[in-house]
Parts: structure tokens; sequence; C-alpha cells
């Protein structure tokens, strides 16, 4: 699994999961590429896919802070929603031209990297249950 060792022996805050990291740097991603969007998506689109960019590593820090591996994975599971959300959203602006590929490419990776991360995190965490 991709996140620190302070995981393995107890992590002491959602900051320590690099999957929390790279959460933060997709949401970053995401509000610097709506920038360009149209101005009547401000309140479309735009809202809908930085809600669901900040609820990525939201999801994660709440579920770690919980303090439970059932809450936890919960959360995780919660934010793997968020993902696949974000993920066609992100299709429908590139299908409509909102962005094109190249600038698109760096959110899809963040993406696809996030959904592994999660999965292993969650079915690791359920494996303790």
């Amino acid at each position: 699994m991709r996140y620190n060792a302070r995981m393995k022996s107890g992590t002491r805050s959602y900051k320590d999961l690099v999957v929390w990291q790279k959460g933060i740097a997709l949401a970053k991603v995401i509000y610097r590429l709506t920038l360009a969007f149209p101005s009547a998506e401000k309140f479309g689109l735009v809202a809908q896919m930085r809600r669901a960019a900040v609820s990525i590593p939201s999801n994660i820090a709440e579920g770690q802070a919980r303090h439970t591996t059932g809450e936890f994975i919960q959360f995780i599971s919660h934010a793997e929603g968020s993902v696949a959300e974000l993920d066609t959203q992100l299709i429908i602006s590139a299908e409509l031209k909102f962005c094109d590929s190249a600038t698109a490419a760096p959110a899809f990776e963040l993406i696809s990297e996030l959904r592994r991360m999660l999965n292993v995190l969650r079915r690791t965490l359920a494996a303790r249950l």
C-alpha cells in the first residue's frame, strides 16, 4: 500500500496518510482546472466538481478521526463514491469541451490512483474486522 510507514505502527493523523495527501492534490487540480470553465457553469458543474473533490480528503480525514475501523471503512466508501462522481463529472466536462485532454490528464491520473488506493485501504481495514 502506498501510504507511509506510520500507518503500520498506528497513524497519528489523517495528514500522515498519502491517500489523504493525494486527495488534497486532486482538489487543488480541480479548483485550478475549473477556473477556465464557462461562467454559466459556476453554480452547476464547477460547484459540483469542487464539492466532490473536497469531499474526498474530507471523508478520509473524518473517517480516520473517528478512531474505529468500521467507521473509517464507511467514510472511505463515501470517498470512493466522491471519486466516482468526480470522474463522471470530469468526463462530461471533457466531452462538452470545457477542458481538453491534456489539461484534464493530471486529474484523471489522480482519480485513478485514488480509486486504487482507497480500494486497497478499505480492503486492508476490512480484513482487520
